[in-house]
């Protein structure tokens, strides 16, 4: 859980939480000015407000850029709990197991970096990955596209946990600025890191969910080290500056960095979107040459904009089930051709006779 500043996660858990519980309203406060209350006790409401919000909003950001196959709200939701929750908890308990011979045999300052640089990485990436793995066997979980989501939203969640634990650490200072200044770090930087590092193990998991055992045994390993690596980088930087004391000079680098990943990311996505927009095109001329459904629909079906107007199709139709039932038939067929599990074929039948039935019903 370290990125900025460069502590382990166990000693800002273990502070976060003796803010949170108050330590006796007595004990945190005796003897300083009712300002500094004030302050404080204003500083860690909005330390709640400024961890959650804007980490919600980029998950509803990531979950409407998959624009063909949006995934459930109450799956995607779950993801981001478990990064949120089950995925901190384990964090917790291994990074101390971890990091406890360094902090027996070494200086605090030491200990620190290397929990930071080495231990975090190693134990937060595949904290956050077990839930993917299990949510790997969902049908809903069944693309690169759909990795990235779930992965980001994991992540997403870590960080809205983890930057509540900085935010209020430092609201004990009382000091607005310093307050501030991790406010932003953490939201645009360090919990960004934390979803585009996830979001790569759960792409790589997307990638073969219909591959051989080849892939299988290899792309989600190699995922899970690309992880790692985003991670180690951020804050193995961030903590080389601290030990070189380099006036911020590495900091520096790390921000100008991490946009770089995140761009690469973000390309990456787009990339599979446009993957899923020729597959759609491609399985759906199947069905119009059929005459399960008319030709013009298959052009409008794989273009986002033309499937959101109003006027293409006959009066009578549930123009969203019409479009979910299309879409998701254009994924089964594809699906079925490389599984062995008989629910695609099935699927690919039931959602047909769907089509079929609504497209008749309103000619009736």
């Amino acid at each position: 859980m370290a990125g900025y500043p460069c502590h382990p996660l166990l000693h800002r858990a273990v502070a976060s939480v003796q803010i949170a519980v108050g330590r006796g309203s007595a004990t945190l406060y005796y003897g300083r000015p009712l300002e500094m209350r004030l302050m404080q006790l204003v500083l860690l409401l909005l330390s709640l407000i400024f961890a959650v919000v804007p980490l919600v909003c980029f998950l509803g950001v990531v979950w409407w850029l998959d624009r063909y196959d949006r995934e459930p709200l109450w799956l995607v939701g779950l993801t981001f709990g478990w990064g949120a929750t089950g995925a901190i908890v384990g964090a917790l308990i291994f990074s101390g197991i971890f990091n406890l011979p360094f902090e027996i045999f070494l200086s605090p300052e030491a200990a620190d970096g290397i929990g930071a640089s080495f231990i975090a990485p190693l134990v937060e990436e595949p904290s956050k990955a077990i839930f993917l793995l299990i949510i790997y066997f969902s049908r809903h979980f069944d693309n690169t596209t759909d990795g990235f989501v779930y992965g980001a939203a994991a992540g997403l969640g870590f960080g809205m946990t983890e930057n509540f634990m900085y935010f209020s650490s430092v609201a004990e200072t009382g000091d607005l600025f310093a307050w501030g200044g991790t406010v932003v770090i953490r939201t645009l930087y360090s919990a960004m890191m934390h979803a585009c590092a996830s979001s790569v193990v759960g792409a790589a998991l997307g990638f073969v969910k219909f591959r051989s055992i080849g892939y299988k045994l290899v792309i989600p390993v190699l995922g899970l080290g690309v992880a790692m690596a985003i991670h180690a980088l951020w804050n193995g930087l961030l903590t080389l500056d601290g030990v070189l004391e380099a006036d911020g000079a590495f900091a520096v680098l790390n921000f100008l960095l991490f946009p770089l990943e995140f761009l690469g990311l973000f390309i990456t996505l787009q990339v599979c979107l446009q993957v899923e927009k020729r597959m759609i095109r491609r399985e759906l001329a199947g069905e119009a040459m059929q005459g399960w459904m008319p030709q013009d629909h298959v052009q409008i079906l794989s273009s986002t904009l033309a499937r959101n107007r109003k006027t293409w199709l006959p009066r009578g139709v549930n123009q969203d089930r019409y479009v979910v039932a299309a879409t998701t038939l254009a994924f089964r067929k594809h699906q079925a051709r490389t599984s062995t599990d008989p629910m695609y074929a099935n699927e690919v039948t039931r959602l047909r006779g769907e089509l079929r039935g609504m497209l008749q019903g309103a000619q009736a």
